[in-house]
């Protein structure tokens, strides 16, 4: 049976799918992985996204939480607001009590990816902070580290992303995601997946 990696995101001006779409290409470059684009429920009323200047959500499917339970590897993507994970997910995270209740989500791998509005915005407090998540579940974290090499080290251009996940930088929204942010989302699919394949088949 093929390996299942869900990528579950929230994304408001699009920057955080951007990274969910690569993220989905890495995981589905290692044989025998199929990975799946999954959108929490927004909360926020028509009126007020367009106050905001969000674009219409993409036709990615929407997921409801007892759904994560038919993956073997998870993958969790969301905006920052004041250091931590956007309320939408925050939101499809605290209904996920009866997956805690039957401890569905123990021992599955997961990795976080986020977007900030600058760069002292969270790029690191963000997956911290989302982290306590995955150890209440009984979760693997699955980082990135150093793994993606030379470009971790880049000092030439604004650059998104940490070892903890995959990062992009939003700014007011009209900032468009960079060439090495993308790739890094590739890299961080191809590691969660290969882990996650590696777990499934020594099971």
């Amino acid at each position: 049976m093929a390996v299942k990696v869900y990528i579950v995101y929230y994304s408001m001006y699009g920057h955080v799918e951007q990274l969910a779409r690569q993220i989905k290409r890495g995981a589905e470059s290692v044989q025998g992985v199929e990975a799946k684009l999954w959108q929490v429920p927004e909360t926020l009323p028509n009126g007020v996204l367009h106050k905001l200047n969000a674009p219409p959500k993409s036709d990615v499917p929407i997921i409801e939480p007892d759904m994560l339970n038919g993956a073997d590897g998870l993958i969790f993507g969301f905006p920052t607001r004041f250091g931590m994970m956007a309320a939408q997910f925050m939101d499809f995270l605290d209904k996920t009590g009866p997956l805690w209740l039957q401890q569905d989500l123990v021992g599955k791998p997961a990795g976080l990816f986020y977007s900030t509005g600058s760069q002292g915005g969270g790029q690191e407090t963000t997956p911290l902070t989302a982290i306590t998540m995955l150890a209440h579940h009984g979760m693997i974290y699955v980082p990135i580290g150093y793994t993606f090499g030379h470009c971790m080290f880049e000092m030439e251009e604004v650059k998104g992303g940490s070892p903890y996940g995959a990062g992009t930088y939003a700014g007011d929204g009209t900032r468009q995601v960079s060439e090495i942010e993308l790739l890094q989302a590739f890299h961080q699919g191809n590691i969660l997946a290969t882990i996650t394949k590696k777990l499934k088949d020594a099971a």
